[in-house]
């Protein structure tokens, strides 16, 4: 291999990269005493110009793209991911019996003896820009994971004996070789991670066993192991979980920390035993997500309104929906745009899903009496400026929300109701005085998640008129407006769905909505007030969201039905 006696700075520079940020470079490589070449990758600097100088100085031909297609995925299968990734080297596919291996740098010269042992066949290495080749190994061991089906059919025929422990802090890409089950397990949460799961159902039944993944709100069946290895498969997760295996008498509760192509991701494990055995779901929290009130899916006037009272100085802001509405991906979005160094910010959570940088979480737990109630009364104590209570529950919770909102802090909270109007009944019948509710709340925000249209396969349609008087609007309504269906297709898994976004009513606690409020009226006559006063309803925003291509009609009557008109 003929190298040129040329330094890479100098190769960089003939290419058009800047002296300064060679310079930065430098002063990234002395400072974290790496090589200049580990810092030029990691600097934001043009990697196409990097791979280019690195060719011309090793001699080693240079593939600017990689098509993952062509990946030979039975070549990929046999390296594990850790080294893939912590060499940088990726073995591509065979061509004429020498095998085509993808490297960032020369340093991945080191792995390619490696391959050269595994495979038994002569190696050609190619440089590959430095993020083309993270992109690659990523979606080349993602595809690899063999399906829950397609390891469930080896399972069978390689009949586990028992459950084998396996180093959690391992990506579960990682080990090949794992035992049947081990490898049946991480198979199911591989797949449902990729299929953007939230939750994963393991459900014994008299004759068989069922696998249901929850996707964008709505359970899929994705397979049905026999019935035998139901005990090992509730064994694997208790153990992954640190749970008791002995005891199947009882729920038990617990949490997995794994990861899955390089991402973090915590699992919320809880057990319940039924008549033929173990109940199991899991609900994925990805760790790292990023809370921000610009993508929850709030109309303009709808996030004016709400960003001008998370500012507020005291009172309370309510969020109201039933389970999985989205309310804690709204109320940490808050939280996260108010949060800085000059607010102490605590919550009552039960239980803490994702962690909040900053900010003060506190998980309750009634078996030592530390419930929302007698923690709040603790937070009272800490000098705090705003207070997040994961639920309003019962009476002694309402009437301490109510006081810390009345002696200067702004409270943020949830509560089960089907629209914002019905907040105050539900208070009220908590036994908390009309006058008090109306003195400290400044807003309820109702919402529901409705699924997005999948941008591949979604298709324009005329709405019949039975639909749209379902829906309590005419077709001049929708005049101007493209409306569209689901279709389904491969990269929504056939379900004309993908992703899911939210739909939003405000009510605004004003001086007519206070009046109506201590007069004792019923939730219905304070919805009347507030629509007269211009709030727009659930089913109001869902519909503006149809109009807008983001979802269809008939997903906004599924959300809304208890909206009607």
């Amino acid at each position: 291999m003929a190298i040129r006696r040329q330094p890479l700075d100098q190769a960089l520079l003939e290419r058009g990269v800047s002296t300064d940020r060679l310079a930065d470079a430098r002063k990234a490589a002395e400072k974290t005493g790496t090589t200049l070449l580990e810092a030029i990758q990691r600097a934001d600097m043009p990697q196409e110009a990097v791979s280019r100088s690195l060719s011309t100085l090793t001699g080693l031909p240079l593939l600017e793209e990689i098509d993952p297609d062509r990946i030979e995925i039975d070549l990929v299968r046999r390296v594990p991911m850790g080294l893939a990734r912590e060499q940088g080297v990726l073995p591509l596919w065979e061509d004429r019996g020498v095998i085509v291996a993808g490297i960032a740098s020369p340093n991945g010269l080191d792995a390619i003896g490696d391959l050269r042992v595994l495979y038994g066949k002569p190696i050609q290495a190619v440089l590959v820009p430095a993020d083309v080749l993270r992109g690659a190994i990523s979606k080349a061991f993602d595809k690899a994971a063999q399906s829950a089906e397609a390891v469930l059919s080896q399972v069978e025929e390689e009949q586990d004996e028992g459950v084998t422990g396996l180093a959690l802090d391992a990506d579960i890409l990682d080990d090949p070789n794992q035992a049947p089950i081990i490898r049946f397990v991480n198979s199911l949460l591989t797949q449902a991670i990729k299929d953007r799961a939230s939750d994963i159902h393991i459900e014994p039944f008299e004759k068989e066993l069922a696998v249901r993944f929850r996707i964008d709100g709505v359970l899929y069946e994705i397979v049905k192991p026999p019935p035998r290895l139901q005990a090992s498969i509730v064994s694997r997760i208790k153990i992954m979980a640190g749970l008791n295996i002995a005891e199947k008498r009882i729920p038990q509760d617990g949490r997995i920390r794994i990861r899955m192509a390089g991402r973090e991701v915590d699992l919320r494990v809880s057990t319940l035993p039924v008549r033929h055995g173990e109940r199991v779901v899991m609900r994925i929290l990805e760790k790292g997500t990023v809370f921000s009130l610009d993508s929850v899916g709030m109309a303009d006037a709808t996030l004016a309104h709400f960003r001008s009272f998370i500012r507020r100085p005291h009172g309370i802001i309510l969020v109201t929906g039933p389970t999985g509405s989205g309310k804690t991906t709204t109320l940490y979005s808050g939280l996260s745009e108010i949060n800085a160094p000059d607010l102490n910010i605590l919550t009552i959570e039960d239980p803490i899903e994702y962690e909040l940088r900053g900010i003060g979480q506190t998980q309750v737990n009634p078996k030592i009496d530390l419930t929302f109630a007698s923690a709040l009364r603790a937070h009272l104590r800490q000098d705090p400026d705003v207070i997040l209570v994961g639920e309003i529950r019962d009476k002694e919770t309402a009437d301490n929300a109510v006081q810390a909102s009345l002696t200067g802090h702004l409270v943020f909270s949830t509560l089960h109701t089907n629209d914002s109007a019905g907040a105050f009944p539900r208070l009220t019948d908590m036994g908390v005085e009309s006058f008090l509710v109306a003195s400290s709340l400044l807003m309820i925000l109702a919402q529901r998640l409705v699924r997005r249209l999948c941008p591949d396969c979604k298709t324009p349609y005329t709405p019949s008129a039975p639909e749209l008087l379902d829906l309590g609007i005419t077709p001049a309504d929708i005049a101007g407006h493209t409306v569209f269906h689901p279709q389904g297709c491969k990269a929504c898994l056939n379900t004309g769905y993908k992703g899911r976004t939210g739909i939003y009513e405000v009510l605004v606690v004003d001086d007519a909505i206070k009046q109506t409020v201590m007069s004792g009226a019923d939730g219905g006559a304070i919805k009347k007030v507030a629509v007269a006063n211009g709030m727009k309803t659930l089913r109001d925003d869902g519909i503006r969201k149809a109009l807008e291509g983001q979802t269809s009609f008939e997903e906004v009557l599924r959300v809304t039905q208890e909206d009607g008109h």
